[in-house]
């Protein structure tokens, strides 16, 4: 088989790229200026191409041959100045890639997208892969752009294409790879003082690749997917993450005035530094949300036994 991934220089690509790797050939699409750093010696292994899934034209050179698309590249931020970059990215790159499998002919994809695709409002505290996207002032720009994105798979499969979607809530990769997601381990690492009231939804970035895997052998075209171990409250996670790293945990909620949670904005704008993001009054409202993203549709088909928190974060430490 020959199988190519979007995205696979990035965070959660790196990981599928491993989950993978013995299910065929591994193609993969890079642009000139990518880093193949999170690959490591693993890079040498896979055939790449250059491209760019705004590039039709590369597209088309780039699939021709393949059975089976994993696209996990995407764009995210939270600076107001990328909106029209998260459309561009999210959505019409999503577009370009239906549309090319499609010409080509290729009869399978894969598709990451994010539980922020899955809306929020605000009288919601538990959320299933069945939950329908509703207008929000807790939907941002880039969960509209991964929404928009999906409904660019779901018309593929309505044109013929066979189609899995993943949601993953955050994924934790290793501090060391310091992108996206695990960018949140400085929060800790930095000792600040406030935790938010609401829950974080996780899942180690090795589970989730796993989990993708396995129902893919289990042929669940036609699904949709959640990817979450669980919903832990932030003063949890944090307590947590702190003894592993021999850190003092954050000790104080964050006061509900906005006044108190622009000065939380202050500190924790770096949880997503792989991006130049900007948490503005509409994510901190979001880190304030008592919900839970529900997996037991994937945890009951694959059997999934989850790291620990403990296990994920000693593991995530480890500079090796």
């Amino acid at each position: 088989m020959n199988l190519l991934i979007t995205g696979i220089t990035g965070l959660f690509g790196s990981y599928l790229y491993r989950a993978f790797s013995d299910q065929g050939i591994i193609h993969g699409l890079k642009r000139q200026s990518s880093s193949l750093s999170l690959l490591g010696e693993d890079a040498g292994k896979i055939t790449w191409h250059e491209g760019d899934i705004n590039d039709p034209l590369s597209l088309e050179a780039a699939f021709s041959g393949m059975d089976l698309i994993i696209h996990a590249a995407g764009l995210v931020s939270f600076d107001p100045r990328d909106n029209q970059r998260l459309w561009t990215v999210n959505q019409e790159g999503t577009k370009n890639v239906v549309d090319t499998m499609l010409f080509l002919k290729i009869p399978k994809l894969i598709h990451i997208s994010s539980v922020a695709a899955l809306g929020r409002i605000a009288a919601m505290n538990q959320v299933n892969e069945n939950q329908k996207w509703a207008e929000s002032e807790l939907n941002t720009a880039y969960a509209t752009s991964k929404y928009h994105g999906e409904l660019e798979v779901w018309r593929g499969a309505q044109e013929g294409l066979e189609v899995m979607v993943f949601n993953p809530s955050v994924i934790l990769g290793k501090v060391k790879e310091n992108r996206s997601s695990s960018a949140i381990y400085q929060y800790v690492i930095k000792e600040h003082r406030y935790f938010p009231s609401g829950k974080i939804n996780y899942i180690d970035a090795r589970d989730a690749a796993s989990m993708v895997k396995k129902l893919f052998l289990k042929n669940q075209w036609g699904e949709r997917f959640i990817l979450s171990k669980e919903g832990l409250s932030y003063r949890e996670f944090f307590k947590e993450m702190a003894a592993v790293f021999q850190k003092k945990p954050p000790q104080k909620p964050v006061p509900t005035r906005w006044i108190w949670l622009g000065l939380l904005l202050a500190n924790i704008r770096n949880w997503f530094a792989a991006e130049k993001t900007i948490l503005n009054k509409q994510t901190a409202l979001l880190a304030q949300q008592d919900i839970v993203f529900d997996s037991s549709k994937s945890t009951s088909l694959t059997g999934q036994e989850y790291y620990t928190l403990q296990e994920t974060f000693l593991w995530a430490r480890n500079e090796n």
